[in-house]
């Protein structure tokens, strides 16, 4: 550097520096003093603002990268209060020159310019130097560059990525390509699942798939398909802070991190969910932003926002906040999130969006007042409206799923606008897969009030701690019966299954739940990386419940049952009950979600022959509210109409529940009990083409076994005499099982 002014042996200096130099430099000036011994040093940097041309940006245009004919390019940034910006970057040698001052539009708020010396296909990297001081990256820019971080993505994640210029300044720069090479859909006559049978898998690529890439994710598709997924939600994608993220701290809206792959193959996972039938949703993060995305850097004021900020508060509104809090009244920010939703829409077939931490869309300050920042709020609820409507301009059936837990009366308002949300019940799943009372039944939207089942319901989430590792580290024990035995914990979990998956409505499975995952939540950090365990494909326990998760999203898939609007929760107790009625078929549930066996009221809703759908028997109900005795985790999902029976021994009994009243003394049946009312023996008879052992139970009407007896049946008759004598007079229930074929009637003792 040119030396300015000297002084010797004097305590102090001064020079008038003429700060006429060329426009827009930054300039450092250092003040050195020295003794024999020491030497001490100081620095300040000083810019000479030049006055930017003005001119409106040409018509057409917008934020960000516009690109041209001809390889030529526009850039725009979007920055008021700002005084002059220069556009530095490989296309002049990340130098500050006049030739690259940016126009200021009328109004003072853009600045714009258009580069016309690029190559076809050629990547170019930039930077925008605002006001001489801070260089910041494109903020609508579909490619970053990391200086400290992309030197970490495997080149088979991301085969030939570009060096990070070593002139640029700071951690990022935008890249620039014009005259790209479109990617061509494949198919384009997707049409999306209903949202009332959507069946969502939520996943986090990183912790999903060993090569965290999309490549692989999209060669795993056929495994989700197996399970019956219909819509994927991918946890956020847009670019983050660092590698190995949540994505919950977003930098750039516009850029798919580079971590898990390039755009194209981004886009050709979509496209290949959408030839397979399933839907993708991403989880967006607008209500927060982290420090390196420009308008957070542009707008600064020590540790938060500048009180002059477009976008942002400089102090959250509400207790939950985390980063940099959005303004979502500013009319700046509102066009950012309208520039986002409708981008990944377009740009990247993206069927929705699973909106984070939506309650936080607000100015009315909470505080620290967790309870008062859930109330009714008419300006969050003006917001969100805004947005959906907006929405349905890109697209009118898009996906607007809300992460809200607000109060009931605001979520009924606007689900009832259309709007989807998510529906926590993982703590009562829990509770009951561990034996302890609890009432899961506010995932229906009936119970609710809402007209329309627009709650997307859970027994996990990435927020939530995992299903069987609460069972086998929390669950209750009773005597030789214990949750906290592996094999007993995955039982559990099918149990809890069977009465959540059926419930109508869209449900929410969180990666490897349906296997059994039971990895603490909080090992290596909540949000820390966490083992992947495809291994437990090879546990047949494990492969049991993938199956019996399998057979319960096929009966959502496929049976109008499961859409019905006539449907009863009988959810508080520890057996639950289930009723689901649609034209032709009734389905009944129940389950025993206590650690010991219980005696209980069947409760049918009607008479007739019923078919259990895992043991694929079928009883024929007299009296609905025969007792009847189940033991720990049993469960039974009944039909009025006979479906396929599925693989056999997924769950751990073979019979229907007994003793479950049958025999409307049908001629197929050819049963006769006689005499009945009876004071010491009733004979049985059977005229039928049944062949094989005849078994006969009676049992009392606390559903105790009392007698048990069994013969051959060689020819069409049979008979066999039971003998009530010694017993109590009073209701007795005598079961005949033929095979498969079980049939109870009932006796009554003189």
């Amino acid at each position: 550097g040119q030396t300015l002014t000297t002084v010797d042996n004097q305590d102090s200096l001064n020079y008038a520096l003429k700060a006429d130099a060329q426009a827009g430099v930054r300039r450092r000036v250092i003040l050195q003093a020295r003794t024999a011994t020491e030497t001490v040093a100081d620095t300040f940097q000083y810019t000479v603002s030049p006055q930017p041309p003005v001119a409106e940006l040409p018509a057409g245009l917008k934020d960000g990268i516009n690109y041209l004919p001809n390889s030529r390019v526009v850039l725009s940034l979007y920055t008021p209060l700002k005084k002059f910006v220069y556009a530095i970057g490989e296309f002049n040698d990340w130098q500050v020159s006049e030739a690259y001052l940016m126009n200021r539009t009328p109004d003072g708020t853009r600045y714009w310019i258009e580069l016309n010396t690029l190559r076809p296909g050629q990547e170019v990297a930039f930077q925008y130097l605002v006001d001489g001081t801070i260089a910041v990256a494109d903020p609508y820019a579909d490619k970053l560059l990391d200086r400290n971080n992309d030197r970490f993505i495997p080149t088979t994640t991301y085969p030939n990525l570009k060096p990070f210029p070593a002139r640029a300044i700071g951690s990022f720069v935008s890249v620039l390509q014009p005259d790209q090479t479109p990617y061509v859909w494949k198919t384009t006559n997707f049409q999306r699942p209903d949202p009332k049978n959507m069946v969502v898998y939520e996943l986090l690529v990183r912790d999903f798939v060993g090569t965290r890439s999309y490549k692989t994710l999209t060669d795993t598709l056929m495994y989700l398909k197996r399970l019956g997924i219909n819509t994927i939600e991918l946890m956020p994608v847009m670019e983050f802070s660092g590698n190995d993220s949540w994505g919950y701290n977003p930098i750039f809206y516009f850029a798919p991190d580079k971590a898990y792959g390039t755009k194209n193959d981004l886009k050709a996972f979509i496209d290949k969910c959408h030839e397979m039938g399933m839907a993708v949703v991403l989880d967006m993060v607008l209500n927060q932003a982290d420090f390196e995305f420009p308008y957070v850097r542009m707008y600064f004021d020590g540790d938060r926002p500048a009180t002059n900020s477009p976008f942002f508060n400089p102090q959250a509104t509400h207790p939950f906040s985390v980063f940099f809090d959005f303004n979502h009244e500013s009319p700046d920010t509102k066009n950012l999130v309208d520039r986002v939703s409708q981008y990944w829409l377009q740009e990247y077939k993206m069927d929705g969006y699973r909106y984070d931490l939506s309650k936080g869309f607000t100015q009315k300050n909470s505080g620290n007042d967790v309870a008062g920042w859930g109330n009714y709020d008419a300006s969050r609820v003006a917001i969100w409206k805004r947005i959906y409507d907006k929405i349905r301009t890109y697209d009118p059936t898009a996906y607007v799923i809300l992460e809200h837990f607000a109060d009931n009366t605001e979520e009924t308002e606007l689900a009832n606008y259309g709007m989807l949300f998510w529906g926590n019940s993982t703590g009562d799943y829990r509770n009951a897969a561990k034996g302890n009372l609890s009432d899961p039944s506010f995932l229906s939207y009936k119970r609710r009030g809402w007209r329309n089942p627009n709650v997307i319901g859970y027994l996990e989430s990435h927020d939530e701690e995992r299903l069987v590792y609460d069972v086998i580290t929390n669950g209750n024990v009773n005597g030789s019966y214990s949750t906290k035995n592996l094999a007993t914990a995955l039982e559990r979990a099918k149990l809890a299954a069977a009465f959540f998956l059926p419930v109508p409505g869209p449900k929410l499975i969180w990666q490897f739940g349906e296997l059994g995952y039971d990895v603490n939540i909080d090992q290596n950090g909540r949000t820390g990386t966490k083992p992947i365990r495809w291994e437990y494909l090879q546990d047949p326990n494990r492969l049991k419940l993938f199956k019996v998760y399998q057979e319960l999203i096929k009966l959502k898939n496929t049976q109008p049952v499961f859409q019905t609007t006539d449907f009863t929760l009988d959810f508080g107790g520890l057996v639950k009950r289930m009723t689901l009625n649609s034209p032709g078929q009734t389905l009944y549930s129940i389950g025993n979600f206590d650690t010991k066996a219980v005696t209980q009221a069947a409760n049918f809703p009607l008479g007739g022959t019923w078919y259990d759908y895992f043991t694929g028997q079928s009883v024929t109900v007299t009296d609905p509210n025969v007792p009847v005795t189940m033991q720990p985790g049993e469960f039974h999902l009944y039909t009025t109409a006979k479906l396929p029976t599925p693989e056999a021994n997924l769950v751990p009994w073979t019979t229907a529940v007994a003793p479950v009243v049958t025999a409307l003394d049908e001629p197929s049946v050819g049963l006769t009990v006689s005499p009945n009312p009876t004071a010491d023996v009733a004979v049985v008879a059977l005229t039928n083409t049944y062949r094989g052992v005849v078994a006969l139970t009676l049992t009392n009407a606390a559903g105790q076994a009392i007698r048990t007896q069994s013969s051959p049946k060689t020819g069409s008759s049979w008979r066999q005499t039971v003998s009530l004598q010694g017993l109590p007079a009073g209701v007795y229930y005598l079961t005949v099982r033929q095979g498969d074929q079980q049939t109870v009637r009932k006796v009554m003792k003189l």
